[in-house]
């Protein structure tokens, strides 16, 4: 029999798409040719598939996911799904905890311009999400080997790396594997000008820097714009065009790092000479008319602990685009893009020594060919079926955790301070209440109505 695998994930799940649902339709993709898929969102889907089915639940409904949860063998969940879904939380079935994106590293970047308050709740309310999946999920998934060492002492600290586990393999590979984030297995295809000769501004014999993505506080989209500013009076024919300035979906915040890019881009006088940002969120399958528009990828970010564990999808992109790239140095791909020479990384935070590998890059055709050659060379490595080969394999013949029985006994959650048990507490009226009360004595009724409005937009996004 096939098994039936249910994914489950929080991000809207149509023509435009962020890295959550893009990792679930490839997910379910490279799963249909083994095993019955059924892909659930509590967001909105507008995009069908006739490898395997789509449903949308709503946030609230838990006896809708109820009815998924029954037909399934192996259920996958990614972020807040435990959360959303008090059904899934207390599930029998095999569960894969899908880890590729750390989120309490990205919530002390996302929420650092918040009240410390509210910054310390969302840090720890991640760190809770993530305390039930590693004491609840059969097998995990991680993005590289710096997240599995990450991620292994996570699951030292919640007790799983025990006797059980060890004598079942002492690697911690059956429990805990890699998945990186993947690409199509075909190259890329044009079939527009995106960019040259169709923005304003950039013409066809321009040379393009893309930022493949969108703009958000654990980058450094500044010390890009300050490099441009380096360059904009001996190369004005070198243009930056930052593919998303915003987000689609209303429930993601708008980031201080876009402000701060777009302010030091007025400040300079570079937006609509220069430097260029596209409003919209791009089309998942238009993307493609944007990176082959472009001569060279662009990543930038500070030295911290998101950095470090961080797997940028975006890189991914401008290896399948063939694209050179040029990144900060500190990240896991840092080391990637040095070692396969498909570009050059700089020291983070540095606008003269970025402008000069731009500049030195894009002035040798012979060492721009080079590593655009490498690039291509490199994304047969990351090909959806290669990277998600752990998963399929997984779930073509999954298996209880073997300290399943041990970690029931010893509980859920880790105990933690009130706002960590209260979020554990089951989605109703008494879990409502009692925040209710923490909200009150922690900020009083303005907070109570943020968080309110919080809840309405969330539930009504869809509608």
């Amino acid at each position: 029999m096939r098994t039936r695998v249910l994914l489950i994930t929080g991000d809207p799940i149509r023509a435009k798409m962020a890295g959550p649902a893009i990792r679930v339709w490839n997910m379910a993709e490279q799963l249909s040719s083994k095993c019955d898929v059924r892909v659930v969102s509590w967001k909105r889907i507008e995009r069908s598939s006739e490898l395997f089915d789509l449903h949308y639940v709503r946030e609230s409904d838990d006896a809708g996911i109820a009815v998924h949860e029954r037909w399934a063998d192996v259920i996958v969940v990614q972020g807040m799904s435990f959360r959303i879904f008090p059904t899934i939380a207390k599930t029998s079935k095999i569960v894969v905890a899908d880890l590729y994106d750390p989120f309490q590293l990205e919530q002390l970047e996302q929420n650092k311009y918040e009240q410390r308050a509210t910054w310390t709740e969302e840090v720890r309310k991640a760190v809770s999400l993530l305390n039930e999946q590693l004491v609840r999920a059969d097998f995990f998934l991680c993005a590289s080997e710096r997240q599995r060492d990450l991620w292994l002492g996570s699951l030292s600290a919640v007790g799983r790396l025990n006797p059980d586990t060890y004598l079942a393999d002492p690697t911690f590979n059956a429990l805990i594997d890699i998945a990186p984030f993947g690409l199509p297995a075909d190259p890329p295809q044009r079939s527009r000008h995106a960019i040259k000769g169709t923005v304003p501004g950039i013409e066809r014999d321009d040379k393009v820097l893309i930022w493949g993505g969108g703009i958000y506080n654990w980058f450094d989209p500044q010390t890009l714009v300050k490099a441009m500013g380096i360059l904009a009076s001996e190369n004005p024919e070198i243009k930056l065009f930052f593919l998303s300035s915003g987000h689609f979906n209303p429930e993601v915040p708008e980031m201080q790092a876009t402000a701060d890019a777009v302010s030091t881009a007025e400040r300079l006088g570079l937006i609509g000479k220069t430097v260029f940002f596209n409003d919209s969120w791009v089309d998942y399958d238009d993307r493609v008319n944007y990176l082959l528009d472009a001569d060279v990828g662009v990543s930038t970010h500070p030295i911290h602990a998101e950095t470090r564990f961080s797997f940028r999808t975006r890189i991914l992109d401008y290896l399948w685009a063939g694209l050179p790239i040029v990144a900060s140095d500190g990240d896991a791909f840092a080391e990637i893009i040095r070692a396969s020479g498909c570009g050059r990384v700089v020291p983070a935070g540095d606008p003269q020594a970025l402008a000069d590998a731009i500049r030195t890059l894009l002035g040798n055709e012979g060492a721009l060919a080079e590593a655009a050659a490498a690039a291509v060379e490199m994304r047969t490595d990351f090909r959806w079926d290669r990277a998600l080969a752990p998963l399929v394999d997984f779930c073509s013949s999954p298996r209880p955790a073997p300290d399943r029985n041990l970690m029931a006994e010893s509980g859920s959650m880790l105990g933690g301070n009130r706002f960590e048990r209260i979020l554990a507490m089951p989605r109703g009226r008494r879990r409502d209440l009692t925040l209710l009360a923490y909200y009150l004595r922690r900020g009083g009724l303005t907070l109570v109505r943020e968080k309110w409005a919080d809840r309405r937009t969330r539930l009504t996004s869809d509608e």
